[in-house]
């Protein structure tokens, strides 16, 4: 196919407060950024870009839309250590069939952030 979707690349969100941000996903990912400006910040989770950006101005309530999962191999125990870095339970770990399961928590900024355990899926295939 001469236009092949290759996957996956870049998630972003939107934080009022870029520097407390940084620190917050940083500690909850458990990585440092590798690209670090007042403009955006980007941390490369497992081969994937997940990128931070200001917020021109911060809505009242942010709507849920597209959601990107980021894939673990514990669902419970990943959901639990972003609930105690501060993150807000959305959806608790759900069996979902084919012994995929999945959940969502809120960051401090309210943008929602999918964890996946899916043991079919393969990186690059």
């Amino acid at each position: 196919m001469e236009h092949a979707i290759l996957g996956l690349r870049t998630t972003i969100y939107q934080v009022a407060d870029i520097t407390l941000a940084k620190s917050w996903y940083a500690a909850a990912f458990g990585t440092q950024p590798y690209f670090d400006e007042p403009f955006y910040v980007g941390f490369n989770i497992g081969g994937y870009e997940l990128g931070l950006q200001p917020e021109r101005t911060a809505p009242e309530n942010k709507a849920e839309s597209g959601v990107a999962y980021w894939g673990v191999e514990d669902l419970r125990g990943a959901y639990l250590h972003f609930i105690k870095s501060g993150a807000v339970a959305f959806e608790e770990p759900t069996d979902v069939g084919g012994g995929i399961a999945v959940a969502k928590v809120k960051d401090p900024w309210d943008n929602i952030i999918g964890l996946i355990y899916n043991p079919h899926f393969v990186v690059g295939k």
